[in-house]
């Protein structure tokens, strides 16, 4: 029974971790970064999933790039 729980829990981290990643290629990709830039968070966290996560929360400057949504009136 532990056994089975373990082997789950490992199929349930890694769609957390996949879910994360792909919000933040999306983050990145809505965000005003140059093609380059985006193109480099993206590669890094599509190869290097748990590395890239961690990076991008940490070295991105996220709230220096994140898209301005505007009320259309």
């Amino acid at each position: 029974m532990v056994d089975n729980m373990l082997q789950y829990s490992g199929g349930l981290i890694g769609l957390i971790i996949l879910i994360l990643d792909l919000i933040v290629i999306f983050e990145v990709m809505n965000s005003n970064r140059n093609i380059t830039g985006k193109l480099g968070w993206s590669l890094l966290v599509f190869f290097f999933p748990v590395v890239g996560l961690i990076l991008y929360f940490l070295l991105s400057g996220r709230s220096e790039h994140n898209a301005r949504y505007e009320a259309i009136v």
